[in-house]
């Protein structure tokens, strides 16, 4: 059975979103407003980026599940052919 590649799509995601957070507070902060503004824009930064990696978190759950059955699927394949094979050998004896 061939093993597939993990191309990294999820430490992307994860990493964007991170990169994304990172700079909008980076930016709010260094703007030149009062408190009380900056803290409204943190907060209205945090809830877009929660939602963002709520969304995106969702996708790559439906994602593994799909590759989850997947493998479950191609696993029990093979699970049969050794099934086989054993009863044959047994078989033989």
């Amino acid at each position: 059975m061939a093993e597939k590649k993990d191309n990294g799509g999820g430490k992307f995601v994860l990493g964007a979103i991170l990169g994304t957070v990172a700079g909008a507070v980076a930016g709010v902060l260094m703007a030149p407003k009062s408190g009380k503004e900056t803290r409204k824009d943190i907060k209205d930064g945090a809830k877009k980026a929660g939602s963002k990696a709520k969304s995106e978190g969702k996708k790559l759950l439906k994602r593994g599940k799909k590759e989850a059955e997947k493998a479950g699927k191609e696993i029990a394949k093979e699970a049969k052919v050794v099934k086989d094979e054993v009863a044959k050998k047994v078989e033989k004896k």
